[in-house]
């Protein structure tokens, strides 16, 4: 195997710090390779190599690289996909539905695998959530009584609603609207409980025209 070059290296961790402070995401060993300018096969034995050499961490995985420069800064914070308002499916793995990445604090949010959500409508104003708002939730596929949750509603499309727990009599999950005023006592029901995530913080813009 001929030599590495000390300079593709340092455009290769020039590249990922430029790409992680742009997007707040690693880029995948394909996007280095385009960013560069030589084959996914060519940037793949550059990164094992770098990793050898304590330059820089790759496990083989599409975004698992990391250089000085992003242990530093993932340490303070971690990077969260915006997937728009909740989409009909799955809200999570999707590239396409991923609408650009945000760093949050650790210290606010505390450490976890997070992804954000666009409230669309009003059903859980009386929860503190707006339509508009940006609701940072868990990835996670169980949820206790009382917790806001992303779940399947009984069109497989996902519904932001507070899960009430499950019917004694027909085992059924209620998932309850928190908007007293424009939907008393409406809930969802569905016979089989799919939580995609839980809603643990709001992001909310403060004003008359928020």
């Amino acid at each position: 195997m001929r030599a590495k070059s000390m300079e593709l290296m340092d455009q290769i961790i020039s590249f990922i710090d430029q790409f992680y402070s742009a997007k707040h995401t690693s880029p995948s060993a394909n996007e280095i390779a385009q960013g560069v300018g030589i084959s996914k096969a060519t940037a793949h034995r550059y990164l094992v190599e770098m990793t050898e050499r304590g330059m820089l961490e790759y496990d083989g995985a599409s975004r698992t690289i990391v250089t000085k420069m992003i242990s530093k800064f993932s340490s303070s914070s971690f990077s969260a996909p915006v997937v728009g308002a909740i989409p009909c499916g799955e809200p999570e793995v999707e590239e396409e539905n991923i609408e650009e990445y945000v760093s949050l604090p650790v210290s606010l949010f505390g450490q976890g695998d997070f992804y954000i959500l666009n409230a669309a409508g009003d059903s859980m104003v009386d929860a503190g959530i707006d339509d508009g708002d940006l609701i940072v939730i868990s990835k996670q596929g169980s949820a206790n009584v009382g917790d806001i949750v992303v779940a399947l509603d009984e069109n497989q499309s996902n519904t932001l609603k507070l899960f009430a727990g499950i019917d004694t009599k027909s085992g059924e999950a209620i998932l309850r609207y928190c908007n007293e005023e424009r939907y008393p006592g409406r809930e969802i029901r569905v016979r089989q409980l799919i939580v995609q995530g839980v809603a643990k913080h709001v992001i909310k813009a403060l004003g008359p025209n928020h």
